[in-house]
């Protein structure tokens, strides 16, 4: 952790670096159960700041925006739902102990995510494939995993993922699980395509659109395969979908472009982007914890969870 650090940012990194299996959204929404836990507020409106302000504080981090920003939305928006008969309460730490009971049923659903990816995720494997990933997820890596460890055997092709070389830690951490796995320069996904029988990708979110914002370099891997009738399929938590619509990399808010540090130094000129958008009709489907969607299907949902 970093010296200086509001409480809860520290609160946010501490439970990133207990658990680095952890996904940020669920750090975030971690984060603000514990505000809401130790509240002292007397009204919706106390409260409420008193969320607003985590939520700031966590992203003045380096850690992804796009993540924090869907996680702590649809947080706030779960556990606000509530009856007419509980916002009607005149005493306000009646109200919270309901959203207590709320914030828990929703971590727990959380936490349950990456499993329940894995589990519908597992009849796309088969074996002998040649399966094609770029940059580093933990919710690919879980599902790959999973379905190695039922028997299949497959091998896994990782991009390098430049210009952090995220990749080489997938490619390592596959290797710690025995799964079969080269890594491959980025430059060279087009050579390799034609090989694949699936491509695999995570997201840092899922767009109103059906589209993804992922690691940089995401889009190319994406039209290739497309090019080539390769199928792409993405792993993402429902927490990461995000009330946003770009039609196209000019769309993307600068705050998911581009770590919070780097936004600070107020030349974005001269700086890489991290992510990329890929539009839909480069996606097949999305496996979510919510099922398997085609990428229309993500507005409707999105509909869902804000209501």
């Amino acid at each position: 952790m970093v010296s200086g650090d509001s409480k809860n940012v520290q609160t946010f990194r501490k439970s990133l670096e207990t658990d680095p299996n952890k996904s940020t959204g669920l750090a975030a929404i971690e984060t603000l159960y514990d505000v809401l836990k130790n509240t002292r507020a007397s009204t919706a409106g106390e409260f409420q700041d008193e969320l607003g302000n985590a939520v700031k504080e966590m992203l003045t981090t380096d850690y992804s925006s796009t993540s924090i920003r869907s996680a702590t939305n649809l947080f706030r928006k779960f556990i606000s739902l509530a009856p007419v008969d509980i916002t009607e309460k005149t005493d306000f730490s009646e109200i919270l102990e309901f959203y207590r009971k709320r914030g828990v049923t929703f971590i727990e659903r959380v936490s349950r995510s990456r499993s329940l990816i894995s589990k519908y995720a597992k009849p796309f494997f088969r074996n002998n494939m040649n399966i094609l990933t770029h940059s580093y997820s933990k919710v690919v890596l879980s599902a790959l995993h999973e379905a190695h460890e039922c028997g299949i055997e497959f091998h896994v092709w990782v991009t390098e993922s430049q210009p952090d070389a995220s990749g080489k830690r997938m490619h390592e951490a596959l290797k710690s699980l025995g799964i079969e796995t080269t890594l491959v320069l980025d430059s060279c996904v087009g050579y390799l395509m034609e090989r694949m029988q699936m491509v695999v990708v995570g997201a840092e979110g899922v767009m109103e659109t059906g589209g993804i914002i992922n690691k940089i370099g995401t889009l190319n891997v994406s039209i290739i395969a497309k090019t080539l009738n390769v199928p792409v399929f993405v792993m993402a938590e429902s927490i990461k979908f995000v009330d946003e619509y770009p039609l196209n990399q000019e769309d993307i808010p600068e705050t998911f472009k581009y770590r919070s540090s780097v936004i600070a130094k107020n030349n974005l000129a001269s700086e890489h982007p991290e992510v990329d958008y890929t539009p839909p009709q480069y996606l097949n489907l999305l496996i979510t914890d919510l099922g398997i969607l085609p990428p229309a299907a993500v507005g409707e949902e999105l509909i869902k969870l804000y209501t």
